[in-house]
């Protein structure tokens, strides 16, 4: 009998270091993004996907947690907290503001940021080089000059561009700035419309009717989770609306050249599967997404009073038609 009770004993022995040692494998990643839109949802979405492409599944050998701020600043210090207080291996901050309410929670578990234009400017980290602290990610910044040339292929007699954007957001202020200085180079002049929350949008796109010929939008994220509204006011104006974000042209902007957001979130998961094999966020240092496109809305551009060129519309890589 003795003999028997030991055998039990040492198959439950093994089977509950089996257990632990297969939890112990299992690794943690928190994802947060300031708002849902889809362009920050493709983001989530390849993040997850490069995950998955490189052996991780949920249940098996990771945990995936996520949690919008809903817009709300308040709201992303306190999924920080919450999410920090959980101690996951990775936590992939979605735009500036969840980065920056990340950065103020903790030292020391690893930050991949991505959807952030300028980290520098941000706070999240001091240069371009490797930070040596636990940020890291990959940046959305595209060339102004890009945006300027297509906003001329758009509009040859542009004169006046509208810019609709949350004075809050570091990015959109950044850019604002950037464009009044190169625009001016160029005599064309900049009417800034702030809106300080997403219920704003719509009264700061109608203060831009008959004052410009073009209105121009960035990766704001309260913008973009109102753009509705601003493609009602540039269709009922015939002012054409051009975006830094591909995924606004499916739903009204005219035209539009910027980073595909999805492979944003496919390059950042590439760095959080670094830091999950054990490389240290520090030594890493921050990206700029590498895969940009160019959309164009035939259908949008037609309410909108404006004719493509043939050129333009045979270079995107992405056109609507119906």
């Amino acid at each position: 009998m003795k003999f028997r009770n030991k055998n039990i004993l040492a198959v439950i022995s093994l089977f509950a270091f089996s257990f632990f040692s297969q939890a112990q494998d299992i690794k943690s990643v928190a994802i947060t993004a300031i708002v849902e839109h889809p362009s920050l949802d493709r983001v989530r979405l390849g993040v997850e996907d490069e995950l998955k492409a490189n052996g991780y599944v949920v249940g098996q050998n990771i945990k995936i947690q996520y949690q919008s701020a809903q817009g709300s600043s308040a709201n992303a210090a306190q999924i920080a907290k919450q999410f920090v207080a959980s101690k996951p291996d990775v936590i992939v901050a979605i735009a500036t503001p969840s980065a920056q309410a990340l950065a103020a929670t903790t030292k020391s578990i690893p930050i991949v940021f991505t959807a952030v234009t300028d980290p520098v400017a941000a706070r999240l980290t001091k240069s371009w080089d490797a930070s040596e602290t636990n940020i890291t990610g990959v940046s959305d910044a595209l060339s102004l000059d890009k945006q300027i040339e297509l906003m001329l292929k758009v509009k040859p007699d542009l004169k006046t561009i509208g810019y609709v954007y949350s004075p809050g957001e570091v990015n959109s202020t950044i850019v604002l700035k950037q464009l009044q200085e190169s625009l001016a180079k160029l005599n064309i002049n900049v009417i800034a419309a702030p809106a300080q929350r997403t219920s704003d949008i719509p009264a700061a796109a109608r203060s831009l009717k008959g004052r410009v010929d073009l209105i121009y939008t960035t990766t704001d994220n309260n913008v973009v989770s109102a753009y509705e509204s601003l493609v009602k006011v540039a269709n009922e104006s015939k002012i054409p609306l051009i975006a830094s974000d591909p995924d606004p042209v499916a739903r009204g902007a005219v035209a539009a050249i910027g980073m595909s957001y999805y492979d944003l979130g496919r390059q950042a998961g590439k760095i959080v599967i670094r830091i999950l094999n054990g490389e240290n966020p520090g030594n890493i240092p921050p990206e700029i997404g590498n895969v940009s496109q160019l959309a164009v809305n035939l259908v949008a551009a037609e309410r909108q009073g404006i004719v493509l060129s043939e050129d333009l519309v045979k270079s995107a890589e992405q056109v609507i038609d119906k």
